[in-house]
C-alpha cells in the first residue's frame, strides 16, 4: 500500500505538469469507450428509483455530464442537472439554491437525494450535504479537490476570473477537507492533468472511500471505469454502506480499479 501523504506534504502540492496536462485531449477516447464498454457498463448493479443531483465543474453546465446523467437514469435512478447554468463558482446564491433544490428533490421523492459532483461540482456536493445530512443518501467525487494546496492544480486562475474570488481565502474559509456525515467516496486519478490527484484523496473511515481509476480530468463524467463504480457505489444501502469491491467481475476490477492509495 502506499503512503497517504500528510497535510504539510498536501500543503507544498504542485498542479499537474504539461505532459498530464497535454494527456487531456484523450477525453474524447474516454467517450468513445463509454459506448464500447456498454455491455459491461449494463452489468452494474440496477438502481432502486431514488434521486440523484449531479453537479458540474468549473465554467461547465449540465451538457458535461449528459453522458454521466443518462447512464445513471439508465440504471433506474431519477437522474437531475443541477440547472443553474454553467458553474462559476459559489457565488452568493448558488449555495442556497443548491440546498433549496435537494430539499425540494427531497420532499418529492420521500427519499434522502445521492449528490453526485465532478471536479468543483463535487466541492458543492460535500457541503451541501455537511449542511443538510438529513435529506442527502450518499456523496461521489470525481477528481474533486477538496485538500491540500488551492492552487494544486491547473484551473485555479481560471476559478479566480470566472468567480471573483481569491482561490486561497475562498477555499481555505471552508472545512472541505472534513469528511460529510454520510457515506463518501471519492474517485480520482493518479494521471489527472487539472487536479493533483493527492488533493482528492479522502481520510478513508467505515464511511468514507477512495477509488483510483486510469482517467483524464475532463473525461471523467464518461470513462467507463467512472461511470460504473458511480452505479455501483449508488446501489448500496444507506444503511449497510460497505466500500468499493475491487474483486469482482472475475478480477477485471482489480485490473482497472485501486480502492485506497
Amino acid at each position: 500500500m502506499r503512503r497517504i501523504p500528510s497535510d504539510p506534504d498536501l500543503q507544498d502540492m504542485k498542479p499537474p505538469g504539461w505532459f498530464l496536462l497535454a494527456l487531456e485531449g484523450r477525453a474524447v477516447w474516454e467517450l468513445g469507450a463509454s459506448f464500447f464498454a456498454a455491455p459491461v457498463l449494463r452489468s452494474a448493479p440496477a438502481g432502486d428509483g431514488h434521486p440523484v443531483l449531479v453537479f458540474p465543474g468549473l465554467v461547465m453546465g449540465d451538457f458535461s455530464t449528459t453522458v454521466l446523467r443518462n447512464y445513471i437514469a439508465q440504471r433506474g435512478y431519477a437522474s437531475y442537472a443541477w440547472e443553474q447554468g454553467l458553474n462559476f463558482g459559489p457565488r452568493p446564491g448558488v449555495i442556497e439554491s443548491c440546498l433549496e433544490r435537494v430539499q425540494e428533490l427531497h420532499a418529492r421523492h420521500k427519499e434522502r437525494v445521492s449528490l453526485v459532483g465532478w471536479s468543483l461540482g463535487g466541492i458543492y456536493a460535500r457541503e451541501i450535504a455537511k449542511q443538510i445530512p438529513d435529506h442527502v443518501r450518499m456523496v461521489i467525487t470525481l477528481g474533486t479537490p477538496f485538500a491540500g494546496n488551492p492552487k494544486a492544480n491547473n484551473a485555479w486562475r481560471l476559478y479566480e476570473l470566472a468567480s471573483g474570488q481569491s482561490i486561497e481565502e475562498d477555499m481555505r474559509a471552508r472545512h472541505l477537507p472534513t469528511t460529510p456525515p454520510v457515506p463518501t467516496t471519492s474517485i480520482y486519478s493518479r494521471t489527472d492533468g487539472v487536479v493533483a490527484w493527492r488533493c482528492s484523496v479522502e481520510r478513508e473511515s467505515s464511511r468514507s472511500e477512495n477509488i483510483e481509476i486510469q482517467s483524464s480530468h475532463v473525461g471523467m463524467c464518461m470513462n467507463p471505469t467512472a461511470l460504473y463504480a458511480v452505479a455501483d457505489r449508488l446501489a448500496q444501502s444507506r444503511e449497510e454502506w460497505k466500500r468499493f469491491d475491487a474483486g469482482g467481475l472475475k478480477g477485471v476490477k482489480k485490473l482497472l480499479y485501486r480502492s485506497a492509495p
